[in-house]
């Protein structure tokens, strides 16, 4: 072995490899600087001398941000994989300190924050105030891949976005149920129950189109053989709510998010028929064992608090 491989672990300084990943998953050396609480010359030099030091391009710098050379992509890897073995190293060896601290990185779809997370969060920080919980909105796909990459500890998501062959944990935590928002006065309001396909000769307002529901509903109808009748994407329930009311369509959202925001509007909701309307919001992490245990004791306080929705009313 050369002088120089055998010092290589102590050329490499551990505060640089986590400002690498940064930028690599923010695209962008000024993101990572805000991100990360630092000034982006800073950054910037901590970069260009892990370059030095592995005598080898990480990035191609321009002027939208920086993408990665093929040193740079192994290097990524490498880094994620030393960064999760500390953090499963902090998790066993928090076990020992006295009291419980730290925080929890959480990334959630819209429906889990709106309809669940923040009584069940309140009920873990009344219990465990010491505990910091930094908790993200995304879409499930977003929320998927922030966990595969590291950037959430956790996620809370609609885990059917999972794709075949995926290295993620999960657990059970909640069940929701999508159904149709319509004016009241619209023709559909004196159902009790109705088929998605049976909407799609009326305008939708929809979510993002990158949304489980979303793709859901695209999934559905084109299985019948239509398409939506898209009037407006909007990327909010609230704002969903308001263009119903205001006679843009029709939309699909949890019943229980709808229930909560009752008054948002003269609306009423009908019950989804379809398989799909009865969906599972999980909670994913790449090894749940490996957690610090802050990251332990908040999966085990959701998972104990998981309920399943009374049903609705049938015709």
């Amino acid at each position: 072995m050369k002088p120089s491989e055998r010092t290589f672990p102590r050329r490499i300084d551990l505060t640089s490899l986590q400002l690498f990943v940064a930028v690599c998953e923010l695209g962008s050396i000024g993101k990572a600087a805000e991100r990360e609480f630092i000034a982006a010359s800073a950054v910037s030099k901590r970069l260009s001398d892990l370059e030095l030091t592995l005598d080898t391009p990480l990035l191609y710098r321009h002027t939208r941000g920086v993408d990665l050379t093929p040193a740079g992509e192994s290097l990524l890897h490498h880094a994620r994989s030393v960064l999760f073995s500390l953090e499963k190293m902090q998790g066993e060896l928090s076990e020992y300190a006295d009291g419980v601290r730290g925080h929890v990185r959480v990334h959630a779809s819209i429906s889990a924050v709106v309809q669940f997370l923040p009584e069940d969060l309140g009920r873990f920080i009344h219990g465990h105030p010491e505990v910091k919980i930094d908790l993200e909105e995304h879409l499930s796909t977003e929320v998927v891949r922030a966990v595969q990459e590291g950037a959430a500890d956790l996620g809370v998501c609609n885990a059917a976005v999972l794709t075949a062959g995926h290295n993620l944990q999960t657990r059970a935590y909640r069940q929701d149920q999508l159904v149709l928002i319509v004016p009241r006065r619209h023709p559909l309001a004196r159902r009790t129950a109705i088929a998605f396909e049976d909407t799609l000769d009326c305008d939708h307002v929809g979510l993002d189109s990158n949304s489980s529901i979303y793709m859901a509903m695209r999934e559905a109808a084109a299985a019948s053989g239509r398409t939506i009748r898209l009037r407006i994407h909007v990327t909010g329930l609230d704002a969903m709510c308001r263009m119903i009311h205001n006679g843009l369509g029709v939309g699909v959202m949890p019943r229980r998010a709808f229930e909560l925001m009752h008054g948002v509007g003269e609306l009423e909701c009908v019950r989804l028929t379809n398989d799909w309307a009865d969906r599972s919001i999980d909670l994913v992490a790449r090894d749940f064992s490996t957690l610090p245990v802050t990251g332990r004791l908040l999966v085990d306080h959701l998972a104990a608090h998981a309920q399943v929705p009374e049903p609705m009313a049938t015709e």
